[in-house]
């Protein structure tokens, strides 16, 4: 298998050639049934990476990856790395002005997409010039019967496809012998990923990471497997979150790849075929997220499966409650243990294996690769004394300390202390007897259901409706997704008629479903600050305060 050549190891390309050299025979993932060794999946990669090449795809190159979780994600995703260009995931579910953005930001010279989603980019490509649009469908990899089966079932959804000059199957570019063509990256500088986080200003930021960054995210994850039952090349994890987001790609790489195990990917979370794939496959290690253990342990089937193959279980993407942490732990008699990360940093802490985690305890701060944190009063950026709380500031060689074309984000997102630069979380976590413990996060960040939505994003698409003049997005507390979504909404004087329906078919024309608001109330002003900052903060005590008393 051809990979990089770079100045060094570190690189998630070294990871997956090395695997695929040392496991061929074993199964590195299963989808719907079908198996894909270390072997096949080295070679699917490589010849989409020779596809790619033909497009005259090259190196420093952005590709959006507009995908479900499918065998077709991974095998774009590094593929794409491979050859020295740039992938850029984004939700399978983002709209056609999402997506506009967000190619048009990191100027894209390929996507790859589903056939339902082909309309969107169609309707968007004009605004870049694109060597190629590559399109598949949930089944492709699979065998034909299966296929056959999902389609007379209508269990596949179908997408239209208008073959011009630029547009390609997946099927195509897998059609090229690999080529022997190597690419010289440094991989301390050279950007290998870009990945869209919630921005302040109402647009998401860009944030790049290069391979160094990659490497140590997947080793820290890694090293959280090793020394314990999870036997080396033996393990298999079922994975349900998305593989667009960091932490299932640093899963992915780390436990995956750099351990020679094996990856169920579903492309849906549904309850019941999540417990059904965790007994077939007896599989002995789970990541979720809060919502998705409540739903698992509310769900009244979960006597009919045998899911005592299961080991470990991971948590990640939201701060797991203390109900879900002890009625996992009573049901299952084995812990959550808890991963907790950000886009810009990776995988930052995570609850050892090899002990019991504590409650709300996100765990020990990872220092591979000479990462450092510091807990800081977030006025003053002064350090504070253990057992006090702060935000966490992260630190790395290997970080870019930046976003794309965001020179005011980059400024109001990275400080630098003491001669290094720190990416500040905007999260309040303290430090007690070596472990670190989540407090409380930023007012600008709402979790719904696992993901990190920007509250200003929401409101920035709501104050471009005609009738409205402030808008104010909160996160209100929900026991089983986390947070719902609750926008606070000042018409114009002289407005007429307009309807929370109104703002929510609004919303939905240019959000992902995930980021509409579940509530919008009407308000005669917003909270604001002495220099006319929104007071967010106040809106959610609010909120919480009315909760509390019912």
């Amino acid at each position: 298998m051809r990979t990089m050549e770079t100045s060094s190891n570190e690189s998630v390309a070294k990871v997956l050639e090395n695997a695929c050299k040392s496991f061929p025979e074993r199964l590195a993932m299963i989808y719907l049934g079908k198996s894909f060794s270390y072997a096949k999946l080295g070679e699917l990669i490589d010849r989409f990476a020779a596809g790619l090449n033909s497009l005259g795809v090259d190196k420093g190159d952005k590709v959006i990856v507009y995908l479900p979780n499918t065998p077709q994600f991974v095998i774009a995703f590094y593929a794409i790395m491979v050859i020295g260009a740039v992938p850029v995931p984004i939700s399978p579910i983002y709209t056609p002005n999402e997506v506009g953005y967000m190619s048009k930001d990191c100027e894209a010279r390929a996507i790859v997409c589903l056939k339902t989603n082909f309309g969107y980019v169609k309707e968007i490509s004009h605004q870049m010039p694109l060597k190629g649009i590559i399109y598949t469908d949930l089944v492709e990899m699979i065998p034909w019967w299966k296929k056959a089966i999902g389609f007379a079932f209508d269990k596949v959804p179908r997408g239209r496809i208008r073959k011009d000059e630029n547009v390609y199957s997946f099927s195509d570019l897998l059609k090229y012998p690999a080529s022997s063509k190597t690419v010289n990256a440094d991989t301390w500088k050279d950007i290998c990923r870009v990945l869209y986080t919630g921005g302040t200003t109402g647009l998401p930021k860009g944030a790049p990471s290069c391979h160094a960054h990659l490497y140590y995210g997947a080793m820290e994850v890694a090293e959280c497997a090793r020394g314990t039952a999870i036997a080396e090349g033996k393990s298999t994890i079922v994975l349900t979150l998305p593989l667009f987001h960091a932490l299932c790609q640093a899963v992915f790489s780390g436990f995956v790849l750099a351990l020679g195990n094996t990856a169920v990917i579903m492309p849906q979370p549904q309850v019941d075929a999540i417990l059904e794939c965790i007994q077939r496959n007896k599989a002995d290690l789970f990541l979720g997220v809060p919502a998705l253990y409540r739903m698992i342990l509310d769900s009244d089937r979960l006597d009919q499966y045998d899911l005592s193959s299961l080991k470990y279980c991971w948590s990640g993407g939201d701060i797991l409650p203390d109900e879900v942490f002890n009625r996992w732990n009573e049901r299952f008699g084995i812990p959550l243990h808890q991963l907790y990360g950000s886009t810009e940093g990776e995988l930052q802490c995570a609850t050892p294996l090899s002990k019991r985690p504590k409650l709300r305890s996100v765990g020990v701060f990872s220092k591979a690769g000479k990462k450092n944190y510091k807990l800081v009063d977030p006025d003053t950026l002064q350090a504070v004394a253990e057992g006090s709380t702060g935000e966490l500031l992260v630190s790395a060689p290997y970080f870019l300390n930046c976003y794309l074309n965001k020179p005011e984000e980059t400024a109001a997102s990275f400080v630098n202390l003491d001669g290094e630069v720190y990416y500040r979380t905007k999260d309040m976590l303290m430090m007690k007897e070596g472990e670190l413990y989540f407090v409380d996060r930023s007012a600008d960040v709402i979790k719904h259901k696992g993901y990190r939505v920007s509250a200003s994003e929401i409101e920035a698409v709501l104050q471009d409706h005609p009738t409205v003049v402030a808008a104010c997005a909160v996160g209100v507390p929900d026991p089983k997704i986390g947070e719902r979504i609750k926008a606070f909404v000042v018409l114009k004087e002289d407005a007429r008629g307009v309807s929370a329906r109104d703002l929510t078919k609004w919303c939905r024309e240019s959000l992902a479903p995930y980021k509409v608001p579940q509530y919008i109330e009407f308000r005669d002003m917003l909270p604001r600050s002495k220099v006319g900052k929104l007071l967010r903060r106040d809106m959610r005590d609010e909120e919480r305060r009315k909760m509390d008393k019912a």
